[in-house]
């Protein structure tokens, strides 16, 4: 999994990494007031921030945080989670 998001962010402009950078660590945070965040149907505890066309899906477990899979939008991004 690590792979696939460093693939990923080798693949995004500076400005794009800088953007999940802080969309991460404000999700990590719970600073989300503002954010696109919305919880993704048939799951009890996965959600997914959006901004512009990166996807960032997440799970939380009481106060824990962790990131399943930072993803471009395409028609495969919700698919096997």
């Amino acid at each position: 999994m690590a792979d696939k998001i460093k693939k990923l962010l080798a693949k995004l402009s500076q400005q794009e990494r800088n953007l999940v950078k802080l969309l991460i660590l404000r999700v990590t945070m719970d600073d989300t007031l503002g954010l696109d965040i919305k919880k993704l149907k048939g799951h009890s505890n996965l959600f997914r921030v959006r901004k512009n066309r990166i996807r960032i899906v997440y799970s939380k477990n009481n106060d824990k945080i962790f990131i399943i899979k930072i993803d471009l939008r395409n028609e495969k991004t919700y698919k096997d989670l």
